[in-house]
């Protein structure tokens, strides 16, 4: 099947290229507000821009049907005070990623809304999530429109890692327990293995095609 996304809608171009695009990692990124409002919503179009430095890169997109026309609080909130913080999701947090996706006006605090805690940054305005078992500050580097929307680079200023986490200089996966998106759905990273693996097949359902 060869499908030409100028002969689809926008929202069928979204959809072949969420499902099409996985799993993705999860962005839950906390801000702030030029009055002290703090936000938190997740971003799932995002991943690494450089390792020298450490840049990291969401996708912000505009409102969703109800909030048509307008710019999310995410956008807004990075512009105005030039920082934020990407916390990491897992799947005991799963439900409260969810809640946060929900649509709230802009003088309400989604920290408490959610029943999150809220705790300061050592070095950015943003706020960041004390459940969160990885939080990432970063310093925006650049903001660049595409389209509808808008690619939002930071910098990475500092980590903090639960300790139980940071092994030898890295992060163990299986203690993480990260969470991926599937489309409109999400599914926990629970198998991990090396490569080459002659034991593969076990994790598959089916043989690969490799004829395709």
């Amino acid at each position: 099947m060869i499908i030409n996304p100028n002969d689809l809608d926008p929202q069928s171009v979204y959809k072949l290229l969420s499902g099409a695009v996985v799993p993705r990692p999860i962005a839950w990124v906390s801000t702030v507000s030029q009055d002290g409002i703090a936000n938190i919503a997740p971003y799932s179009f995002f991943t690494i821009a450089s390792r020298n430095p450490p840049t990291l890169v969401i996708s912000v997109g505009v409102g969703t049907a109800e909030r048509a026309g307008t710019v999310k609080d995410t956008l807004t909130n990075i512009r105005e005070q030039k920082d934020f913080v990407v916390n990491i999701v897992t799947a005991s947090l799963a439900n409260e990623m969810q809640y946060s996706s929900e649509n709230l006006p802009s003088d309400v605090d989604e920290f408490a809304h959610i029943g999150l805690t809220a705790i300061d940054s050592e070095v950015v305005k943003a706020p960041r999530l004390l459940e969160a078992p990885i939080s990432m500050e970063l310093t925006l580097h650049d903001i660049i429109p595409i389209g509808e929307d808008h690619l939002i680079l930071g910098r990475v200023v500092r980590y903090h890692v639960k300790d139980e986490l940071y092994e030898n200089g890295k992060i163990n996966l299986e203690k993480l327990a990260p969470l991926g998106r599937l489309a409109g759905n999400y599914s926990p990273v629970e198998t991990i293995f090396s490569l080459p693996n002659e034991q593969l097949k076990q994790y598959l359902k089916s043989p690969v095609d490799r004829s395709k």
